[in-house]
Formats: structure tokens, C-alpha cells, sequence
């Protein structure tokens, strides 16, 4: 018995800790967790050592997790608003980009101080679909550790612009139908009915939504529907 209700307690401080921890995410917002800094690492790593040693410890209960998630994450978006306000600190706690190529020359000294192999520029190169150092003008190491790449002029893709071609402003498609379903938000915020998409999907040959996989609209289009596929990868490789 005390087996057990030490599993339960277990289970219930661990549903706590992925729900408080999934609320601090929130808080720091979508580019604090999309772009991490070395001191975003750290920080994350302390953070999950003392929620799991917290969870392992029998003294330990949900106060005590909840208080130390509190306590850690008031300190990190402490950190965070003094990095906004303050210029300063800004290279102490997020560091600074790194020019790893400039003017077509390799700094070597960069990617030294960065711990950059030649092997690993050329991975995050080919990521930004350079497939040759001599197509890259400049280069530059950012703080998460992703590359920003400017290529060469002969290099560049032409733009509408620099064609004289005339085109008209993009209009971002409206998701309809996902997973056979309809999303009724999306198709209120378009100004569009249910019989108007049941209408234009009887036209493409379906005879309900559940046989719709994905389904988008676009301003002054047809509705785009795609079905739901049953081919076997290896089926489908037959027919290439």
C-alpha cells in the first residue's frame, strides 16, 4: 500500500511539474524557446535537474516543486526584462553574433573562438542551401547558433523587382478542413458557409468532409482539397 501511494505521488507531482513547466513556457514566450543562447541552455538544464531531483525526492511534495519552478522561473524572466531594459547586459547573457565568412574570406579566429570545425560550417551552409564557400559573400554565427547567409551577387536569386515583373500582393490560404474536420473558425473568419463547402466539395467528388485530409481556400480561387491516401510507401515506390 505504501508502495503504491508512493507511485501515486509520484504520478501526481510529475502531471504537476509538466503543467507548471508548460505555463512558464508560455509566459517566456515562443522566441525565448525557438532561439536559445547558451544562457537559455543552462538555465534549462538547472531547471529540469531541480524539478527531477525535486520528483525523486520523498520529503519532496507539490509545494515544494511548485515553489522551486516559481522561484526559477521568476529569476530567468527577471534575467530576460534586465536584458530588454538594459544594452549592457545583453552581451554578458545572450553573447553576440559571429562574422565567420567576410567578403568571401574565411575568419579562422571566429570560428576558433566559436569552436567552429571547417566540417560543421559546411553542414550549416548546406542548410542554407550553399553548396560552395566561394557562393558566400558573408556569414555570420548568430547567438542560437544558427548561420545567417549572404550570398554573392552572381549567386543571388533574381527577384520579382530586378525582372520588372508586376505581381500582386500574397494572400496567406485559409486552412478549411484538417484531419477531416472542419475548422468552423477559420471558415467564419472568411466569410464562408458549410453549404457553401459542402457544395465545393460535392463538385471535387467527395461526399463528406471525413474523406478530406487537408482542405484550404484561397481569395479568389477554388477551394483546394486533398483526400485522404491509403498507398503503402512501397506501393508508391512502384509506380515511380
Amino acid at each position: 500500500m505504501i508502495f503504491m501511494n508512493s507511485f501515486l505521488q509520484m504520478f501526481y507531482e510529475s502531471i504537476f511539474g509538466l503543467v507548471a513547466l508548460f505555463i512558464f513556457t508560455k509566459v517566456l514566450g515562443k522566441t525565448h524557446i525557438s532561439q536559445l543562447t547558451p544562457f537559455d541552455f543552462v538555465a534549462a538544464v538547472v531547471l529540469g535537474e531541480l524539478v527531477g531531483n525535486a520528483l525523486f525526492d520523498e520529503k519532496a511534495g507539490i509545494i515544494d516543486i511548485g515553489y522551486v519552478i516559481i522561484l526559477w522561473g521568476t529569476l530567468l524572466y527577471s534575467i530576460e526584462m534586465i536584458a530588454q531594459k538594459f544594452k549592457g547586459s545583453r552581451y554578458f547573457l545572450e553573447g553576440e553574433p559571429s562574422i565567420i565568412i567576410q567578403k568571401g574570406n574565411i575568419i579562422y579566429e571566429e570560428m576558433r573562438k566559436n569552436n567552429l570545425d571547417l566540417n560543421e560550417l559546411q553542414q550549416l551552409l548546406r542548410m542554407k542551401d550553399v553548396f560552395s564557400v566561394q557562393e558566400v559573400e558573408y556569414a555570420i554565427l548568430e547567438t542560437n547558433g544558427q548561420l545567417s547567409v549572404l550570398k554573392k551577387a552572381p549567386y543571388q536569386n533574381p527577384t520579382n523587382e530586378d525582372l520588372n515583373i508586376q505581381v500582386e500582393n500574397p494572400i496567406l490560404a485559409t486552412t478549411i478542413i484538417a484531419d477531416g474536420e472542419i475548422i468552423k473558425d477559420n471558415l467564419a473568419e472568411a466569410n464562408l458557409s458549410e453549404e457553401w463547402l459542402l457544395e465545393e466539395l460535392k463538385r471535387q467528388n467527395f461526399n463528406n468532409v471525413k474523406e478530406v485530409f487537408y482542405a484550404e481556400w484561397l481569395d479568389g480561387k477554388q477551394l483546394f482539397a486533398y483526400p485522404y491516401t491509403k498507398i503503402k510507401h512501397k506501393d508508391y515506390k512502384k509506380k515511380l
